[in-house]
């Protein structure tokens, strides 16, 4: 579940409080994800009479393999609250629940219908609350069959040979919340001296948590003695866990995975020593976001409608993302203040760019 929020409303915001409950009444593990919204604030509604509906979508024909970080990625720009994949007898059927943050999202959700993951297609159907509840009570019901550590076993879990794998000192983490942090991991694993340094946290292109991590440990006795933790629970998730080795933590630092930070966020170090040339990226727009949005943001600065160009894909639809022109390169650098607040229900991350890279996807901008 990555968000967290009250009141009987008739978004989606109120599950990171039920499901809570629901699995696990003892925790508090949950706070604000980065991902989502520090200040929500409701697009407005146009139903007469009556509440919006419940922001729910069902996808059917996902890969076995399949993540919640693979859904994340799927519903790209999307605000998601909670994913629920469905089993049955203990084995995952290709079927999934993912809640949204309103009801508005849930009309650009059903615009990935047939679209990948994977080599599979995906259709993505509207879905109702009732139904969610009730999936979320089938796998509540079959994971007090066992401890209270037990959690249904979700895709990608047959892995009968980690018992007989060999152990170098390292362990992979999957099925980490998206707002897990460094402290939430050691607190994990408190049973070993672990070091934030030790705790590499995976992000995807865009400096997006995975829900993965890889973890060092003092040597390779405690890594195989960790393993005991492999499906207990973090927060309301619980996690799974594969020996692993120095080799593939490697492999993710070469491909520029890690996320060094306590608390995930994007990856970009260099924002505050970057030349600026009076143009600003902006990233993680909402889709329905329009100039006069992105005026309102930059309300401190003198900007026009013409300075201001969203990017769009080949389909013409909005990547989240736009460049914006400043006066001069002083105003942009001031601007960066305004770096990680929100739009709406979104944060927004802002990066130096130029007009070289504003004109690259001129064919893209309107």
């Amino acid at each position: 579940m990555f968000y967290r929020g009250y009141g009987d409303v008739g978004d989606g915001r109120e599950m990171g409080s039920k499901r809570q409950r629901v699995m696990d009444p003892g925790s508090s593990f949950y706070g604000t994800s980065p991902g989502s919204s520090f200040m929500y604030n409701p697009p407005p509604y146009s139903y007469i009479g009556q509440p919006p509906p419940f922001p729910v979508v069902r996808l059917r024909g996902l890969p076995f393999d399949c993540s919640e970080a693979d859904i994340v990625e799927f519903f790209h720009g999307l605000d998601i609250v909670d994913v629920l994949f469905v089993h049955k007898n203990g084995k995952f059927t290709g079927e999934a629940y993912c809640v949204l943050a309103y009801p508005l999202q849930v009309d650009f959700a059903l615009q990935r219908n047939m679209q990948n993951i994977g080599r599979r297609y995906v259709e993505v159907f509207r879905s109702k609350r009732q139904e969610y509840y009730k999936a979320i009570a089938s796998e509540v019901s079959d994971s007090h069959g066992g401890s209270p550590h037990r959690s249904v076993p979700r895709a990608k879990s047959s892995d009968d040979g980690k018992d007989l794998a060999e152990h170098t000192g390292v362990l992979r983490l999957r099925g980490l919340p998206f707002s897990a942090g460094k402290d939430d991991i050691m607190d994990f694993f408190k049973d070993f001296e672990l070091s934030e340094d030790s705790i590499h946290i995976t992000a995807n292109a865009e400096g997006r948590p995975t829900g993965e991590a890889f973890v060092e440990f003092v040597n390779a006795e405690d890594s195989k003695a960790a393993m005991r933790k492999d499906r207990m629970t973090l927060g309301n998730r619980y996690i799974e866990l594969f020996p692993s080795s120095h080799e593939e933590l490697n492999a993710a630092v070469s491909r520029g995975r890690l996320n060094v930070s306590s608390k995930p966020k994007s990856s970009d170090e260099g924002k505050e020593f970057a030349e600026h040339g009076g143009v600003l990226r902006m990233r993680g727009l909402p889709y329905s976001a329009g100039k006069d949005d992105i005026l309102d943001f930059f309300k401190d600065f003198v900007l026009s409608e013409d300075s201001i160009h969203f990017t769009f894909n080949s389909e013409g639809r909005p990547t989240g993302e736009a460049f914006v022109e400043f006066a001069s390169a002083e105003d942009s650098e001031a601007a960066m203040a305004k770096d990680r607040m929100t739009l709406g229900s979104r944060y927004i991350e802002l990066f130096p760019s130029s007009l070289e890279e504003l004109n690259e996807p001129a064919s893209r901008r309107r």
